[in-house]
């Protein structure tokens, strides 16, 4: 890749590609006095990639066979932009500017379009409503014909109806929902298998609008629930003879689950995942999974044994193990001093323990620290019950509770039935308020 750039003399400039949801930092190097530089990349990348210069300038372009120049101003100017060299970055760059100005004119029409349908103002006249709907055909049409007129083997015919799936996600949720179905069936057929995604730079995007589309269109939670149930199935149907992809793209599905909240769709992916034999998974991805299987609610969840680096609360009777805890429930937390979430979350949970603790809930920390002088920096000064064994990720509770991620809760009741795994202080707090405060259940 050439390019000259005028106004960046003596900068660096980089060039990231992707490989699957992660960016990849292709080539740098420093631009010339005279602005000129020159970058490589592999020869058998076929992709997008982002070209950089300094936090505020950038350049999305299609890294092709036979290699790429540009030259102008600066990235910051993309007026100046110019491609002198690779047809696949000027078709790109011509559907890049014309397509946004045909999807903001389509959503002013369907606008109109619902004006005419219903306010009893307009929908009487029969000629504007024709227009409109004629005025819409033809900026579809001129949309596709482009697209149409791209060589069928070229990346970017591949890639531009994908960009603009995943770019029109929000207008659509919000002006014109008629088009949602589609949309989500367009997100259906999607089949990561295809090696041109893993340098798309979208591949995270699709994964996570497809699921910000169903769950902003699709009603109830329970609807919401059913239909990213249905997406699930049909992806990991595709994914099962393709180990490599099918563990990427779940690990980063259930993490975008419970970063939503949608715990029932993230179990109905672990536990799709775990029973269908035909699947093969990463190690820290099967742990993730099996902590829904094992550890989900309604299950008695394993026996914590307290050992030597135990601190009791002041006045508090010792006990060797969580079974032996005098209290009708019992929060356990994971967590630990390095971990900066845990740093913050650990005052507010000792602000409101003396509350919890007068409704009848008892709190243990088991913490992953690695040595008894981190365990006492973190949790020396806790009100509540902590143990170490400074094991970290070995440590055999972690193990036995398939914990992958710090902080990490779950609320039992007296006989160690799992009632809850809380996301936060505050949803933990809401529990308390909601069900042992105000006695509903």
């Amino acid at each position: 890749m050439e390019g000259r750039l005028a106004d960046l003399a003596n900068q660096s400039i980089t060039l990231t590609g992707f490989n699957g949801l992660q960016a990849s930092v292709l080539d740098s190097t420093k631009i010339l006095p005279n602005g000129s530089f020159v970058l490589r990349y592999p020869a058998g990348y076929t992709g997008m990639a982002i070209l950089t210069a300094g936090p505020q300038q950038s350049h999305v372009l299609v890294l092709e066979p036979g290699g790429v120049k540009l030259q102008g101003s600066s990235l910051a100017d993309k007026t100046t932009i110019r491609i002198t060299k690779g047809l696949q970055n000027q078709w790109f760059e011509q559907y890049a500017t014309e397509h946004p100005r045909r999807e903001q004119a389509l959503s002013a029409w369907y606008y109109l379009q619902n004006l005419y349908q219903s306010d009893p103002l307009f929908r009487r006249h029969a000629a504007p409503k024709a227009a409109i709907m004629q005025e819409m055909a033809r900026i579809n049409k001129e949309d596709s014909s482009f697209l149409a007129t791209l060589p069928a083997e070229s990346y970017i015919r591949w890639y531009l109806p994908y960009r603009g799936l995943v770019s029109s996600v929000q207008t659509l949720a919000q002006y014109r929902t008629n088009e949602i179905p589609a949309a989500i069936a367009a997100f259906r057929a999607i089949d990561f298998a295809d090696p041109k995604w893993l340098t798309s730079g979208i591949m995270r995007d699709a994964i996570e609008k497809h699921v910000w589309l169903i769950e902003n269109s699709a009603g109830p939670l329970d609807s919401v629930n059913a239909s990213i149930r249905q997406s699930t199935d049909l992806l990991v149907s595709k994914l099962k003879s393709h180990p490599s992809i099918l563990s990427i793209v779940t690990d980063h599905l259930f993490d975008y689950l419970e970063d939503r909240s949608l715990f029932a769709a993230a179990e109905y992916l672990a536990l799709s995942l775990l029973s269908d034999n035909g699947c093969e998974l990463g190690g820290n991805l099967t742990n993730k999974l099996e902590a829904y299987r094992r550890m989900k609610r309604g299950n008695i969840a394993p026996d914590i044994y307290f050992g030597a680096n135990t601190l009791y609360p002041t006045g508090s009777e010792a006990t060797n193990r969580l079974s032996a805890l005098k209290s009708k429930y019992k929060l356990v937390l994971f967590a630990a001093g390095w971990c900066p979430h845990c740093t913050e979350m650990m005052p507010q949970v000792a602000d409101k323990y003396p509350g919890w603790k007068q409704q009848g809930v008892e709190v243990v920390l088991v913490s992953l620290d690695e040595n008894a002088n981190s365990f006492m920096l973190f949790a020396g000064s806790l009100p509540f019950l902590r143990t170490s064994d400074f094991q970290k990720w070995e440590t055999k509770a972690a193990k036995d509770y398939h914990v992958y991620s710090t902080p990490t809760m779950y609320l039992l009741n007296e006989n160690q039935e799992i009632l809850l795994k809380p996301n936060s202080v505050a949803q933990m707090d809401a529990w308390v308020d909601w069900v042992l405060v105000k006695g509903n259940k």
